[in-house]
């Protein structure tokens, strides 16, 4: 076979074309992502400085660096980093995982737009990180559009079913530990300590050993359920977290303004971890991720998860994820609706159409003036519903295994990117995973349908040819017989 390098296979060679990830990698429409997502990569005008020179003539002024510059090294293809996005998260990796299983896997090259099998790295893990922060919250979001419009394109999905989504909320949890008050406190003394003596400052002292035995007493304490000796020990631990706090106070007027700006935000911080009590509202469950939130769902399981809450939406029918949507704050489900309803549109109206219904538990009533046009289906109305809408209610409860699915197969039950905008980027990143996978089961349903109709029309063929001869030899009622009875 013709190919442009002699001693190389090309990747459509070696691979299985039929492989549902290599009919997706053709399907997918890579020129509208690149084309939509260029002009966040492109360089930057940049205004200049001016310098002042002598020449002859007396004194002049110059402007150095204005100008698109065109220094450092290239960039990676956007198609490249796109789709190790969609493979990371459509296979649950990590951002080192991802890139190591690419310099093996023959399919995740095909899909990135290779030509040649590369058995090297495509980049290094922390590049997908920047390309993921120069993305945004809107870029992110036209990779779930394309996910969308791909299974359009394909016919997988009809256009009508978007009218009806199910729209329900989770927790995206974030990776931090349990927050226990004795933790926070030794965590918040051992980071105090370490930032200021860090900055050259001399303290009296960091605490550091008995910061230790008291973690460890507290734990044992806990464990027993001797509950009176803990709450000496958490006293003792917001005592010398707070000698610790004015010492660094005291001293740290000596450093540049800078570096006092940097250093108070953690003292702020550790202040309000030795201040607040376990009523409080509004508290610190993490030194470093202050945007976790404490949120029950009424699990038995597991009372309370400390993250973000998640607003996802999916098609009625078939359960294609249409919105992601972060919302920090813990705000009550039915505050969250328009919102998501709001980018649902937004991400169809390419397709020219809207969702009109959108069918929720009980957590979201009283909220259909803020929706309106789009109806509120729930079973709180359930008096008042047709029997049509009955009949859609029953689906309602579809969207659990989704949201179970996206949390355990797409990476959405622990959050390791920072910040708030690192919940949104990763709430949606994940939901344009699941559809990944939605894609290729979808390619596979639609194939294995394509090959049994073959085999019908095969079996047809096959019936008439026998039925011709059996009529010819007087032995057709007996063969159409068997014949029906095959076909079944």
């Amino acid at each position: 076979m013709a190919t442009d390098d002699f001693f190389r296979a090309r990747l459509e060679q070696m691979i299985d074309m039929r492989h549902a990830l290599a009919v997706l990698a053709t399907r997918m429409p890579w020129a509208q992502i690149e084309a939509s997502l260029a002009p966040l990569f492109a360089h930057q005008d940049r205004s200049g400085r001016v310098i002042e020179d002598t020449d002859l003539f007396g004194p002049t002024l110059a402007v150095a660096g204005a100008g698109v510059s065109q220094r450092g090294r290239p960039r990676l293809p956007i198609r490249l980093m796109v789709a190790l996005l969609y493979l990371k998260h459509a296979y649950g990796e990590s951002d080192e995982s991802v890139v190591e299983r690419w310099a093996q896997d023959v399919y995740f090259q095909f899909f990135s737009g290779q030509v040649y099998f590369e058995p090297r790295l495509p980049c290094d893990a922390t590049q997908i990180g920047r390309f993921r922060r120069v993305l945004g919250e809107a870029g992110v979001e036209q990779l779930l559009k394309s996910t969308i419009e791909a299974a359009v394109g394909m016919k997988a999905i009809r256009p009508a079913e978007f009218e009806r989504v199910i729209v329900d909320s989770t927790v995206q949890e974030k990776a931090i530990a349990h927050p226990t008050d004795s933790r926070l406190l030794e965590v918040a003394r051992e980071k105090i300590a370490r930032l200021a003596q860090r900055a050259g400052l001399q303290l009296k002292q960091t605490h550091q050993r008995e910061g230790k035995t008291l973690r460890r007493r507290a734990a044992g304490y806990a464990h027993a359920k001797q509950f009176k000796r803990l709450k000496r020990v958490l006293r003792r631990q917001r005592t010398i977290l707070g000698a610790l706090l004015r010492d660094v106070q005291r001293k740290m007027v000596t450093l540049p303004q800078q570096a006092q700006d940097q250093l108070n935000i953690w003292l702020q911080r550790a202040e309000r971890i030795r201040t607040q009590r376990p009523h409080d509202k509004g508290k610190l469950y993490a030194l470093h991720a202050p945007e976790a939130e404490c949120i029950g769902k009424g699990k038995a399981r597991q009372p309370y998860e400390f993250g973000c809450k998640v607003s996802l939406a999916v098609t009625h029918r078939q359960g294609l994820m249409v919105g992601a949507r972060s919302f920090p704050g813990n705000p009550f489900d039915g505050h969250t609706l328009a919102a998501q309803i709001e980018q649902t549109t937004v991400l169809l109206q390419d397709l020219g159409v809207k969702p009109t219904t959108a069918i929720v538990d009980l957590g979201y009533r009283g909220v259909d003036h803020e929706v309106a046009p789009v109806q509120v289906i729930h079973r709180g109305k359930h008096k008042t519903l047709t029997n049509t809408q009955r009949r859609w209610l029953k689906r309602r409860q579809a969207i659990e295994p989704v949201i179970g699915h996206t949390k355990h197969d797409n990476g959405m039950h622990r959050c390791w990117l920072k910040g708030s905008e690192g919940d949104a980027l990763h709430a949606v990143l994940c939901a344009a995973g699941f559809n990944i996978r939605w894609l290729l089961r979808a390619i596979v349903r639609l194939g294995l349908a394509a090959l049994l109709l073959y085999l019908r029309s095969l079996a047809a063929l096959a019936w008439l040819a026998l039925h011709r001869s059996a009529t010819a030899s007087g032995r057709s009622t007996a063969i159409d017989h068997r014949l029906a009875f095959t076909l079944r």
